[in-house]
């Protein structure tokens, strides 16, 4: 790993965790909750708290690097070799409902490509982090996706996006398929630690619709990293602006496409 990458990785971990650390405080308090696109597609003062903290470092530390974030922290003049894409706070929902299953998901690009990875969960203390060609690691710890062949014993997770409620295309019928043919099903609300789920193991399969560059950018690397497979439904390489998202151990993924497209 080179010197460039590797402070890049040992930066966006420490912010992960410093990000992580306000969430864990302010876990189970009083703070305010607003709406944004609709009124389930809510923002806490938490989620600014954590992205006015990582920006204001990396304006800091790295004047020169662009970034993404997803409540608009942003600075970018689209020709710095870096791009931070940053969700502050992956689970905003369950977050102000008191649902243990949120994380920090930090991804940077170096040149357009995905190169480093920090997911952090505050809750359960567990880190996820990769490097482009350098694996994927749990708390330290090599991960590598499940050895699972088959659909109908593989465990898989989706999530619902925020127009779901006036949309046609609501990932209902994709989920009725899905439930038929594999083994179970889970929603927890959290794409990012999602896709590190099926990268450690935890989850066989992922599919989402409709999810934005900063649900992704890191949790397609470490999943990349650890052995998986992702592609958009149709088998094509995933979209970076994640609008349609298939993440597998590899083994079923050609199965779970199938199924997704109801044949």
């Amino acid at each position: 790993m080179s010197d460039a990458v590797s402070g890049v990785l040992a930066l966006a971990v420490r912010l992960a965790r410093e990000a992580g650390a306000i969430q864990r405080e302010r876990y189970e308090t009083s703070f305010e909750i607003a709406s944004k696109s609709t009124a389930i597609d809510l923002v806490t003062e938490v989620d600014r708290a954590c992205e006015r903290h990582i920006v204001e470092v990396l304006r800091r530390e790295r004047p020169r690097d662009d970034v993404l974030a997803e409540e608009g922290g942003a600075h970018a003049d689209g020709g710095a070799e870096w791009r931070w894409v940053i969700d502050p706070l992956d689970g905003t929902v369950n977050y102000a409902h008191g649902y243990p299953c949120f994380c920090v998901s930090i991804g940077v690009e170096r040149g357009g490509i995905r190169t480093v990875a920090a997911v952090y969960d505050p809750l359960r203390d567990q880190l996820f982090e990769a490097v482009r060609g350098g694996g994927a690691r749990r708390n330290g710890r090599a991960i590598r996706v499940s050895r699972e062949r088959e659909l109908g014993r593989a465990l898989l997770a989706t999530g619902f996006a925020y127009d779901v409620r006036d949309s046609k295309r609501d990932n209902l019928d994709l989920l009725g398929r899905a439930v038929k043919r594999a083994g179970g099903v889970r929603r927890d609300g959290s794409a990012a630690l999602d896709l590190c789920y099926v990268a450690c193991g935890r989850f066989d399969g992922f599919w989402e619709l409709k999810l934005h560059a900063w649900d992704v950018a890191a949790g397609l690397l470490v999943l990349e990293e650890a052995g998986g497979r992702s592609s958009d439904l149709a088998g094509a390489p995933a979209p970076a602006s994640g609008a349609e998202i298939v993440a597998s151990n590899g083994a079923i993924h050609a199965e779970l496409l199938a199924v997704l497209a109801g044949s």
